[in-house]
């Protein structure tokens, strides 16, 4: 049986926020209890979308003591991992599917003071990434295909979950296993059974139809919290 966490932590994204007052949303968050806030950066090549870069990285850096997650859903994500580290990056995940060099990144991303971080995408197994869990402190599981917001948790990712909780476990580092996509209160239990301890939520935290307290509170009761 997985051993479920017992500190799960709440990160969210700002893909989701209202980006003409995104200072004043990420202040919320963090005063609501917030414990990282996640960047999703997009290029429009990689995933469809283009979303966001250093500059916003940076700003908002200034606003919030939180560390920053920074997932790069971009191609030759080596090319700019300098750039967001000086911007403020506290933990930079690139995505094995698009990395050739995935060990040399890893690397670098430790070398530059950040927290090393892989993502996978829902049809990656997680053997893909057995021979680099030596060098990771975070494992995003994406729980939706990226690229975009507002989608549904697809409940086939679970024993992938599962899996790479039992792998961080056997490396004996301290891995944190996230999750990003289709994260509300009705699917967040069952991913944090399965064995993640992070919660990448966007559109059930920045919404119009409540506060930023309120799903973030939301979120929290649904763990019995």
């Amino acid at each position: 049986m997985v051993k479920v966490p017992h500190v799960v932590r709440i990160a969210p994204s700002i893909l989701s926020a209202d980006f003409t007052r995104l200072g004043e949303q990420v202040r919320e968050a963090e005063a609501a209890g917030a414990d990282w806030i996640h960047v999703d950066v997009m290029d429009g090549r990689f995933v469809p979308n283009i979303t966001m870069g250093p500059l916003v990285v940076k700003a908002v850096r200034r606003v919030t003591r939180l560390p920053l997650d920074v997932h790069l859903m971009i191609v030759e994500p080596e090319r700019h991992l300098q750039a967001f580290a000086d911007a403020g990056a506290d933990h930079i995940s690139v995505h094995g599917e698009i990395s050739p060099n995935l060990h040399r990144t890893l690397q670098t991303i430790g070398e530059l003071g950040c927290r090393v971080g892989v993502a996978i995408n829902p049809h990656t197994p997680v053997s893909s990434i057995s021979e680099v869990v030596h060098l990771l402190d975070v494992i995003l599981v994406m729980t939706v295909n990226p690229g975009f917001g507002g989608q549904t948790f697809l409940p086939e990712t679970l024993p992938k979950i599962r899996q790479l909780r039992t792998m961080a476990e056997n490396s004996g580092r301290n891995i944190d296993i996230a999750v990003d996509g289709g994260i509300y209160a009705e699917t967040a239990p069952s991913a944090v059974s399965a064995g993640a301890n992070v919660l990448v939520a966007g559109s059930a935290i920045f919404s119009e139809q409540h506060s930023v307290q309120e799903g973030i509170d939301a979120l929290r009761r649904s763990l019995g919290n």
